[in-house]
C-alpha cells in the first residue's frame, strides 16, 4: 500500500509538472481573452454615477421612478410580500416553474375567458423574466424549425440581437420606425412583411415599443394580422409593458388577441419587471398556442428540456408574489390602480415635456413626445447633440437618443427642456433658413 501511495504521489506530481510546463510553454489559457464591448446603458450609468454635478439627470436606464426621483415598491407588492413571508417552503420548483404563477400570467396576456386557454391549448412555463423568455424561444425556434428565420424591427431593444445570435438563429429586420415623422412606418413594415420567406418568424412588441414609443393602432394591428395570415408568419410577441403603457393592461394586449381572433398561433414573452417593479425578481413566463391540448403538453416538455441545462429551474419568490397579486381580487384591484399611476405619470411627464419645450422658444416639432407611450420616447436627437447634452448639461441618455420618460419629474422637467432647446437651436435654424 505505501509503495502504491509513493507512486500515486509520484505520477500526480509527474502530471502536475508536466500541465504546468505545457500551461508555460503554451501561454495563458485566457490570453486571446479581450475586454467585452460596453453595454451602452450601463455605460451610461456609469458615467452618471461618476459625475458630482448637481444638476445632473440620467435619462438613461428603463427603470421607473417616483416624481421625488427615487426607485417604487408598489403596495400591492408590500402586501402580497407580508402575505407570503413564513408561509412557504424554499423547495425547487418544478423545471416549468410554478403552475399557478403560469396560469395567471397567461390569463392576463389572453385575456380570462380565451379559448385557447379554456382548450387547454397553450404551452406556458416561467421564465426568467422577458429576456429569459425570449431566450427559450429562440433556443425553442432553433431546435423544432431549423430553416426558419427571425425577423427583428428597426429598431429594436438592443438585446434582441444578442439573443437570437447566440441561439445561433439567422436574423434578419424589418422596417419599423420612420426618423422623419418620428411614427410609424407602417408602409415600410408591411412591404417588408410581405416580402419576408412564406411561414418566417417576426418579433413584435406587443405594446410601448422599445426603443420608439410607437406603436400600431388597432386597425392597423388588424392588416398586419391578415398579411401575417396570407403569408403563413408566426408572432413571438414580446410584452414588457402591460398595463405600463396605457395604464389598461387589456388595451396593452390588443396586438395578441386581435391575432388570436384571427386564428394564429402566437408566442408571448412576459415580463413583470415594469408592470409590477420587479426588476430583481426576473420573473416572467413564456407561453406558446398550439394545435391541440396534446401538442400544448409535448411543447411544454420540450420547452422545459431547454430551460434544464441553462437554469434547471426558476426563482421562486418573484412567481409567488405574482400569483398573489393576481389571485387576490383586492391585491389585483389595486395593482391595476397603481399600474396606472405609474403610466399616467409618464403620460404627464410628456404633456410637461412637450409644453416647456414650446416655452423655452423651440419652434421644432416636438408632436411625437405625446404622440409616443410607454416609457422610452425616442427624441429625434441625434448623437452629436446627445453628446451635447452630456457634456455641457450633464444630461445622461443613450446616443441613439432614447429618453427614459421615469427619469423626468416635475422638478427637472425644465432644465431638460432648456437643455434640449440649446443642443437643438442649430437644427432649428437649418430648417428656418
Amino acid at each position: 500500500m505505501a509503495a502504491l501511495a509513493r507512486r500515486s504521489r509520484r505520477f500526480m506530481s509527474s502530471s502536475s509538472s508536466s500541465s504546468a510546463a505545457a500551461v508555460a510553454s503554451s501561454g495563458s489559457w485566457w490570453k486571446d481573452v479581450q475586454p467585452a464591448a460596453r453595454d451602452p446603458i450601463l455605460g451610461v450609468t456609469e458615467a452618471f454615477l461618476a459625475d458630482t454635478h448637481p444638476s445632473k439627470m440620467n435619462v438613461g436606464v428603463g427603470a421607473y421612478r417616483t416624481d421625488e426621483g427615487k426607485p417604487l415598491v408598489l403596495e400591492c407588492v408590500r402586501q402580497a410580500e407580508r402575505h407570503i413571508a413564513g408561509s412557504n417552503f424554499m423547495e425547487y420548483l418544478p423545471m416549468g416553474g410554478s403552475v399557478v404563477f403560469n396560469d395567471h400570467s397567461m390569463k392576463l396576456a389572453y385575456g380570462e375567458e380565451a379559448s385557447v386557454l379554456a382548450d387547454k391549448r397553450v404551452a406556458g412555463i416561467q421564465a426568467l423574466s422577458g429576456t429569459g423568455a425570449c431566450r427559450l424561444f429562440a433556443d425553442f425556434q432553433r431546435r423544432f424549425k431549423p430553416e426558419s428565420h427571425i425577423f427583428i424591427p428597426v429598431p429594436t431593444w438592443a438585446n434582441h440581437h444578442n439573443i437570437w445570435r447566440d441561439a445561433h438563429v439567422p436574423q434578419h429586420t424589418f422596417r419599423y420606425y420612420d426618423p422623419v415623422t418620428k411614427g410609424l412606418d407602417f408602409a415600410g413594415l408591411m412591404e417588408d412583411v410581405k416580402r419576408a420567406p412564406e411561414a418566417s418568424v417576426f418579433l413584435l412588441h406587443a405594446c410601448a415599443h422599445n426603443p420608439t414609443g410607437v406603436d400600431p393602432s388597432p386597425e392597423q394591428w388588424k392588416e398586419i394580422s391578415a398579411l401575417f395570415k396570407e403569408k403563413n408568419h408566426f408572432a413571438l410577441f414580446d410584452m414588457a409593458y402591460q398595463g405600463f403603457a396605457s395604464g389598461d393592461t387589456n388595451r396593452d394586449a390588443q396586438a395578441i388577441r386581435i391575432f388570436l381572433d384571427d386564428g394564429h398561433q402566437v408566442a408571448c414573452a412576459q415580463s413583470f419587471a415594469k408592470n409590477m417593479g420587479l426588476y430583481g425578481q426576473r420573473v416572467g413566463c413564456l407561453s406558446v398556442v398550439c394545435d391541440d391540448t396534446q401538442q400544448a403538453v409535448a411543447v411544454k416538455s420540450q420547452l422545459q428540456q431547454i430551460a434544464r441545462p441553462m437554469y434547471s429551474n426558476p426563482p421562486l419568490h418573484g412567481a409567488l408574489i405574482v400569483s398573489t397579486i393576481l389571485g387576490d381580487p383586492d391585491l389585483k384591484a389595486l395593482w391595476h390602480t397603481e399600474v396606472k399611476g405609474m403610466a399616467d405619470r409618464i403620460i404627464t411627464m410628456r404633456e410637461l415635456l412637450k409644453k416647456n419645450l414650446v416655452e423655452a422658444g423651440s419652434h421644432l416639432n416636438w408632436q411625437h413626445i405625446t404622440d409616443q407611450i410607454g416609457m422610452f420616447c425616442f427624441s429625434g436627437l441625434n448623437p452629436e447633440q446627445v453628446d451635447r447634452l452630456t457634456s455641457q448639461f450633464h444630461i445622461y441618455l443613450t446616443r441613439n437618443g432614447r429618453i427614459s420618460m421615469a427619469g423626468i419629474n416635475s422638478n427637472n422637467v425644465e432644465y431638460l427642456a432648456n437643455a434640449i432647446h440649446e443642443v437643438t437651436r442649430e437644427e432649428e435654424a437649418e430648417k428656418a433658413a
